[in-house]
């Protein structure tokens, strides 16, 4: 049953997990690679680059869409939209769960996205300007639109339950993955959720180079936030979609291999400038504290953190303020690692993609590195892994932040075979 109000004992766990990312594509490619510390980042090759400032991003290399979906839908669509049903057939496949089995209702799709279908816009205005309105194709009017992975995910699956999709930029992929928990807990047995983007184009590019907040740096190094040396962050495509279930559905249908539970989130907005830094930090704790909060644990009972990592000494020093302020001591030495250092920030697919590099990390006790960060900045007095680290992860704290002031944070907690509860306790519930 559906209802307005979370339905009591109804738990958010998940199941799948689908990867499709600058240094690898699937789960193990790339978590083989992210654990090794290798970077998918390099000179851009999708367009020649020369004439921008911005030279380097995290692409995608070898993504064929054709291994995915059907040719007649790669000619309707954007290559956003084609990682993100690459990515969901992967999530399905790891969770072992086939839709045509389940009640359509009974499935949702809620995903993040912040720049759309820009490749296929871009195209489209091409030809408007070049050979008139009559060469224009009709799938310009949807392919572009923010909600477009969403429903072809929807179409493509039969998932009829209550969909939709979230663009608060960087932040969106843990508040799409916070609004399928919200549907978890309101009666919905299964969302897919996360996010993707494919933001490296000439109109892609020079809309985010606007923002002033990319690097210049012609090298894979480029991006190392929270170091004295930052110098801004290179743009990345791809991300991690995600199958959010209630504990309830996956144990009836005999799911034994739970990546985690999403135990808690907190988001604010800065409500200060559309682009400038705040001026202090109080917007970002209150979301990481009110995520705390709903997970109903303490500050040092978190295991490891993934932060934001702007990238931009103003920002980096918000955020470790940030968490200081949040986490009290615990702050200076809990670990801290920032994986998309590999990849480029991903926009919407960035924290999703973080997402999945905790949930792995608490399954292998494996914290991922943060490459290129050689000296701290002073005050950025905290714990970052620089190299692989072996520790016993049970509760990992995401942080995001969205351009135009959005702050979010998710709390996820570990669960194995021991954490699930048998038939009987179910029935309990």
């Amino acid at each position: 049953m559906i209802t307005s109000m979370p339905q009591r004992g109804r738990r958010a766990v998940i199941t799948g997990v689908g990867v499709v990312a600058p240094n690898g594509i699937g789960n193990d490619a790339w978590w083989a690679a992210t654990t090794a510390g290798t970077s998918g980042i390099g000179r851009i090759t999708r367009f020649d680059p020369s004439r921008y400032t911005t030279q380097f991003a995290g692409e995608v290399d070898g993504f064929d869409a054709l291994d995915y979906i059907e040719r007649r839908l790669k000619m309707q669509t954007d290559r956003w939209t084609w990682m993100g049903l690459a990515a969901t057939s992967m999530a399905l496949d790891d969770a072992s769960f086939r839709p045509a089995e389940h009640d359509p209702y009974s499935m949702s799709v809620i995903t993040a996205s912040s720049s759309g279908g820009n490749e296929f816009g871009q195209v489209e205005i091409q030809k408007l300007w070049a050979k008139g309105a009559s060469h224009v194709g009709a799938y310009q009017s949807i392919a572009w639109f923010y909600a477009a992975t969403t429903g072809q995910i929807s179409i493509s699956h039969g998932m009829k339950g209550a969909s939709g999709v979230v663009v608060s930029e960087g932040a969106g992929g843990l508040d799409a993955l916070a609004h399928g928990r919200r549907a978890v807990l309101r009666g919905i047995a299964t969302v897919v959720s996360g996010g993707v983007e494919a933001p490296i184009g000439p109109y892609a590019l020079t809309c985010q180079m606007a923002t002033g907040r990319l690097s210049s740096v012609k090298d894979k190094t480029a991006y190392r936030p929270f170091d004295g040396q930052a110098t801004g962050y290179v743009p990345g495509e791809g991300g991690a979609i995600l199958l959010v279930e209630s504990l309830e559905s996956a144990r009836r249908r005999g799911v034994r291999e739970i990546y985690g539970e999403i135990l808690g989130y907190g988001a604010t907005h800065d409500g200060h400038h559309p682009w400038a830094c705040p001026p202090h930090a109080a917007q970002l704790t209150r979301a990481i504290t009110l995520a705390l909060r709903d997970a109903r644990i303490e500050p040092d009972e978190v295991d490891v953190v993934f932060a934001d990592g702007a990238g931009s000494r103003g920002w980096d020093e918000l955020e470790a303020r940030a968490l200081h302020a949040a986490l009290g001591n615990h702050a200076a030495v809990v670990p801290i690692s920032v994986p998309k250092t590999m990849t480029g920030r991903l926009y919407a697919g960035g924290a999703s993609l973080d997402v999945a590099a905790a949930l792995f990390t608490m399954r292998h006790g494996l914290i991922p590195p943060t490459v290129h960060v050689d000296r701290l900045a002073p005050d950025c007095a905290l714990n970052i892994v620089r190299t692989s680290q072996r520790a016993d992860v049970r509760t990992a704290l995401v942080v995001a932040r969205g351009y135009g002031g959005f702050n979010s944070a998710l709390v996820l907690r570990r669960m194995r075979a021991a954490d699930i509860p048998n038939d009987n306790d179910l029935e309990d519930q």
